[in-house]
């Protein structure tokens, strides 16, 4: 039987909500703890998002086909692999992410790092209670349904 998966319009929604909640959490947050207007920080930030979203896209994309030219199998992945791919993204990430913050909000390179470090260790945690909430908010159809 065909596993049930989930539609691209499902996986959009699921990506559109994630960053806008990611970043009503995040905006008003970072603009007290930075003391910079709120129409700045979101600004920035969206486009962060926007990076984000777009690099995450790219990342797995590469990291998928140098798999296969590795004469590795995408599925199934072990712990350890995906420990390696995660971290890997947010390393790769802070790449793009440091320089940006620190000329776009005006920062240091240790304030920027110190911003993106949080935002590192924030972000897991969000995403393990947002995804449980989606799940339960957006269950997979069952084989019945379908």
């Amino acid at each position: 039987m065909k596993p049930i998966m989930r539609t691209s319009t499902d996986r959009l929604r699921h990506t559109v909500f994630f960053e806008l909640i990611l970043l009503v959490i995040c905006v008003p947050l970072l603009a007290l703890l930075l003391n910079k207007p709120m129409g700045h920080v979101g600004a920035v930030s969206l486009m962060l998002s926007l990076a984000g979203a777009t690099w995450n896209y790219i990342y797995n994309y590469l990291f998928d086909h140098a798999l296969v030219r590795l004469n590795k199998p995408l599925y199934p992945r072990s712990g350890l692999l995906r420990t390696f791919h995660a971290v890997l993204f947010e390393l790769s990430l802070l790449v793009i992410t440091i320089p940006a913050v620190m000329i776009m909000m005006n920062l240091s390179f240790m304030q920027a790092l110190m911003i993106d470090i949080g935002f590192v260790a924030f972000v897991p945690v969000y995403a393990f209670v947002y995804n449980i909430a989606y799940d339960r908010l957006f269950p997979l159809p069952t084989a019945e349904t379908v």
